[in-house]
């Protein structure tokens, strides 16, 4: 009897069997997040292919703010072809986004055999994220920084509701963390401060890592206070912190176009590495009501 893979939501049940194939595989997907894809299961968007009991394939695209969902696993058997294995995911994938309404799926695509499949199912480059480090050189201009009315403090989990109305305030759509995402983020960083005027909160920043090696995984301004010294304040502050731990290296990543983004690493002494990874997107428009 010929037993043909039928793609199924994948529960918690399928925790072991898909934490092999993420750690086993070689050809892996996984989108650098606050959660693990594991963590994950049960979440909407989330499938198995299956073969004869065995989990041979794996595709999550939990939603993150509303109308984004983002692939955030993309596993394969590698006895399977990589587009054959996404075909049968995505199609199911598609399908369901659409159902529950129209959204846009994106992917930071790492590597060329996922940039293939993607580029075949439709997805277009959005944009570039490009990597940037800074080292602590003596000469970096962070120490004359002024801070013009700005304040700078240590986060604290009560402050997650501002910090996330500055994150929405700062980013678009795509780029948006929502309140759990950020209270995850907050529970995982090395230092996290917030800078605040006389209105309040207008920026902050997460930085993960420790010992000599550290990521600024976040920095948002509010519009309302850019151009008076929030962002380089707030750099001056994790500067000084990080030489204080003795970190000697701080990578960040920005996307190609945020102008004002690379500007300000720049200026404070970050240099960009050579790396840079497309961004693809793809909207899903939702089902017809008469179709649902």
């Amino acid at each position: 009897m010929i037993i043909h893979p039928v793609v199924r939501p994948a529960d918690f049940k399928d925790h072991q069997q898909i934490s092999n194939l993420i750690f086993f595989e070689t050809r892996l997907h996984r989108h650098m997040d606050w959660r693990s894809p594991l963590e994950l299961l049960g979440s909407p968007f989330y499938w198995a292919l299956e073969e004869d009991g065995q989990v041979i394939a794996a595709l999550a695209c939990a939603p993150e703010a509303k109308g984004i969902s983002w692939v955030r696993l993309f596993v394969y058997a590698g006895r399977w072809d990589a587009h054959q294995a996404w075909n049968m995911l995505w199609s199911t994938t598609k399908e369901e986004i659409a159902r529950s309404g129209s959204a846009m799926v994106a992917a930071i695509a790492m590597h060329p055999w996922f940039q293939n499949v993607l580029s075949a199912s439709g997805f277009k480059t959005y944009q570039h994220i490009v990597m940037l480090e800074w080292r602590g050189f003596a000469s970096s201009p962070w120490n004359q920084v002024e801070a013009n009315g700005i304040r700078i403090r240590k986060m604290t989990e009560a402050d997650l509701p501002e910090v996330e109305k500055t994150d929405i305030a700062s980013f678009t759509l795509l780029w948006q963390n929502p309140l759990d995402t950020l209270r995850r983020a907050y529970s995982q960083t090395l230092f996290a401060t917030v800078a605040e005027d006389e209105s309040g909160i207008v920026g902050y920043q997460l930085t993960t890592g420790g010992r000599t090696h550290a990521h600024l995984a976040r920095l948002a301004v509010r519009p309302s206070a850019q151009g008076r010294g929030a962002g380089r304040t707030l750099l001056v502050e994790l500067f000084t912190r990080l030489a204080q731990m003795g970190v000697t290296r701080l990578t960040v990543n920005t996307q190609s176009d945020n102008d004002a983004s690379l500007g300000l690493y720049q200026k404070m002494g970050f240099v960009r590495t050579g790396e840079q990874y497309p961004v693809y997107t793809l909207e899903v428009p939702s089902t017809p009501e008469e179709d649902k």
